[in-house]
């Protein structure tokens, strides 16, 4: 049987590892051992805050709705409950925008919110 030489195929996954590790400080960008170490570590950061990344953005855009909603006497709850209520169906991310960028809108959805609350209330 040949003898098999792995010099290519090593080069090449130690050429992809240190690529990946371009703009890492010191040897963490040189040297393929620790360097390999750090991307790991690196890609099983992005997996994990790839995931994050979704929860945080929701946490901010419930924070907009409430502090817009908060200016119309109603809190986020009372807010959520009364646009199903009304039947009106918006995600977060539509209603953190208007909260912020049309006021005037927003303020609409408010009142439709709180008339839809009124009526449900025994």
């Amino acid at each position: 049987m040949a003898r098999v030489k792995r010099g290519v195929t090593a080069h090449a996954r130690h050429k992809k590892v240190l690529k990946l590790a371009a703009g890492y400080r010191g040897r963490n960008a040189t040297n393929y051992r620790i360097a390999l170490e750090k991307v790991e570590k690196g890609l099983r950061y992005a997996y994990r805050d790839r995931r994050n990344k979704k929860r945080t953005w929701r946490a901010l855009w419930i924070q907009r709705i409430n502090a817009g909603v908060r200016e119309h006497g109603l809190t986020y709850s009372q807010f959520v409950n009364g646009m199903k209520r009304a039947g009106i169906i918006l995600d977060r991310k539509i209603l953190s925008d208007l909260a912020t960028r049309e006021p005037e809108a927003f303020k609409t959805l408010c009142e439709q919110a709180q008339a839809a609350l009124a009526t449900a209330a025994p």
